[in-house]
């Protein structure tokens, strides 16, 4: 039961922190526009790969990400710290980012059509227009929270890779449901509307920011207090 629980949590905190990172609902109409040339059926098989793709990022960067930065001899609560840094930077600029995406992000369409559509999925459409530097490292952050060692311990880290995996899940497939259905998007939401979620969800990303900072200088403060091993 347990498991279970922190694996909801652990799945809830994902999809909240990536969720205005990535912003399918502010992508989809720069996803339009850059695809107004392609059919209907042909945008539906994008959308599909730009969301496979993305999860297969998302997921290389939440597993090896962690364990790379360890191998470099940084110390865990010191991860927490920065990682919390990022995500809480990432907060506070979407926060007070008035413009949102600029027009000029749509170019002129880039000449994807039908024919081009299969060669454009990752770039520039899924890196960096869906999934950029960011994302992925604010990934990295969310996995680093949540880990209880420096070591790679499956039996004791299942809840985490579990919750993660069911975040990224839950994250592609608003992906996938937001570019499928841009234009309805586009009509239902209008500018405001996606604007005013984007703004809460980018508030609850920088809480979540200063509460990894403070884990991670919590973990520094308990080991300072335990000062260096005694000497026999």
């Amino acid at each position: 039961m347990q498991v279970f629980h922190e694996s909801l949590t652990v799945c809830a905190t994902v999809f909240a922190t990536l969720f205005p990172i990535i912003n399918p609902l502010g992508g989809a109409p720069i996803f339009l526009n850059l695809t107004q040339d392609c059919s209907v059926e042909t945008r539906k098989k994008l959308a599909r790969s730009i969301s496979i793709n993305c999860f297969v990022m998302l997921v290389v960067a939440m597993l090896a990400g962690p364990q790379l930065l360890l191998f470099f001899g940084i110390s865990l609560p010191v991860l927490k710290v920065a990682g919390g840094i990022v995500v809480a930077v990432m907060g506070w600029n979407i926060l007070n980012d008035h413009a949102a995406k600029s027009s000029n992000d749509g170019r002129d369409s880039s000449g994807i059509n039908d024919s081009t559509a299969t060669k454009n999925a990752f770039y520039p459409l899924s890196l960096p227009l869906t999934v950029g530097p960011g994302s992925l490292a604010t990934a990295i952050a969310l996995v680093v929270n949540h880990k209880k060692h420096t070591g790679f311990d499956i039996d004791k880290e299942i809840s985490v890779i579990a919750g993660a995996l069911l975040g990224i899940c839950a994250i592609t497939l608003s992906i996938y449901f937001a570019y499928r259905e841009a234009s309805r998007i586009k009509r239902v939401l209008g500018e405001n509307g996606a604007n005013v979620l984007m703004r809460l969800f980018a508030f609850i990303l920088l809480a979540l920011g200063i509460q990894i900072i403070w884990g991670g200088v919590n973990e520094l403060l308990m080991e300072v207090m335990k000062g260096p091993p005694a000497k026999h």
